[in-house]
């Protein structure tokens, strides 16, 4: 926990959250017990309050508000100073409201007890490596961000919203080549009503069962659709749009030279098809963009290049510089067309922290000599690109060569030049 708590929790009477299995009360241990009995209040979803048999706490019963985030800094500041136990699913710190309220109250005003998460019940029933799985929480996210953990031989849990994620996350399966897909759906995990379904993504033919489910996934990929990983370059094939892109060569060169690190947020000036903010966020589920595209249709075909390629979050913004104003500053930026406009590039790099990198890529001999200039008065790196592709000719086979590229690499020093 960083920064100063949203809500002013008293350490000296720490909230509980105490996570719950599907088999409720006769799950939990001595202190989640205890620190029930105990409590004032008792916070949770209408389905986890019900858990609790009303011989064992006479605490007030308090249901989550919807939507949650929004209200819960009052709802805190309403009970801050009585005994409040939260009850959460599983693992509170695993995809769950333990994270939230942590942020929120700080760490010291937090006890946390957790249960196994449903990932660690659900590696335990199929023989799966915990370590080894990968996680993807659809519960308040767009299923979509699946898509790039997908590859052949791999195995995934995914944390379902509700019984209709099973049949939804099949569908998009088999959209995306991985039809072939082994899925598992395992219900109320742990409890008395445990159940296992099991079939093929593109063979899904079992109703919506219970909301309370995870699923596993065994990935099988169709070698008639294209390889996507995440390692920047996907063919330009996958990109649709106007043909305003930057070329997957190029394009690599471009991410490699700005260096994404987990959780960092990347500024992509001239977005165009939003290639570069869409295989930035692509490298980690952690890495955030924000595209400015001046064209509306433009603004449009990024977004649903985002959402087909697993990125759905990006966040896409008008014109540059005009749309900068009260943004979260950004750990790198690509200045990827503008750079012959007047203040654009001072626009960014006064937005740019210390430490950040800027990366500019130019392809006309007015905005090489942008570069030029900017790399004398501010240093770098200064490279040039030719890509040759092989193309018939006749009967023959010919380099075809491309336009050149010149790239503008450079890290904002303590003090700007």
């Amino acid at each position: 926990m960083t920064g100063t708590p949203a809500v002013d929790w008293p350490v000296s009477e720490p909230m509980v959250v105490a996570g719950l299995g599907a088999d409720g009360w006769d799950g939990l241990g001595g202190p989640a017990r205890r620190a029930i009995a105990a409590a004032q209040v008792l916070l949770g979803s209408p389905r986890q309050l019900a858990l609790i048999p009303a011989a064992e706490s006479a605490a007030a019963r308090v249901p989550w508000p919807s939507p949650l985030l929004p209200a819960l800094p009052g709802l805190l500041n309403r009970y801050a100073g009585q005994r409040v136990c939260v009850l959460a699913s599983g693992d509170p710190m695993f995809f769950g409201i333990g994270v939230t309220l942590t942020r929120l109250l700080g760490a010291a005003a937090v006890r946390v007890l957790p249960q196994p998460s449903s990932a660690s019940l659900a590696c335990a029933r199929l023989g799966w490596s915990l370590a080894e799985t990968p996680v993807v929480s659809a519960v308040g996210r767009p299923l979509e961000t699946v898509l790039p953990e997908l590859s052949d031989g791999r195995r995934i849990l995914v944390l379902s919203s509700d019984e209709r994620t099973p049949g939804l996350l099949a569908e998009l399966l088999s959209r995306n080549g991985f039809g072939a897909s082994a899925l598992t759906v395992l219900e109320q995990l742990g409890g008395p009503d445990e159940r296992l379904g099991t079939g093929t993504a593109a063979n899904w033919r079992r109703p919506p069962g219970d909301p309370l489910n995870i699923v596993a996934v065994d990935c099988v990929a169709s070698p008639e659709f294209p390889r996507l990983t995440r390692v920047p370059g996907l063919p330009d094939a996958v990109y649709t749009g106007d043909g305003q892109l930057t070329k997957y060569e190029i394009r690599t060169l471009t991410i490699a030279a700005l260096a994404p690190a987990p959780g960092e947020l990347l500024w992509d000036v001239g977005g165009g098809s939003g290639t570069i903010a869409i295989e930035w966020c692509r490298t980690h589920s952690a890495c955030r963009a924000i595209a400015f595209e001046k064209v509306e249709p433009r603004r449009k075909q990024i977004a649903e290049n985002a959402a087909a390629l697993g990125v759905p979050s990006i966040d896409i913004q008008g014109s540059a510089p005009e749309s900068f104003a009260g943004l979260p500053i950004p750990d790198a930026i690509f200045l990827g067309g503008g750079l012959t406009r007047a203040g654009l590039f001072e626009a960014c790099w006064e937005h740019l922290p210390t430490g950040g990198r800027l990366v500019a890529n130019a392809v006309t001999a007015e905005s090489e000599a942008v570069l030029t200039t900017l790399y004398a008065r501010y240093g770098g790196s200064l490279r040039r690109f030719q890509i040759h592709r092989a193309e018939p000719l006749g009967g023959f086979t010919a380099w075809r060569p491309q336009l050149p590229v010149t790239q503008w690499t450079v890290t904002k020093p303590g003090s700007a030049g």
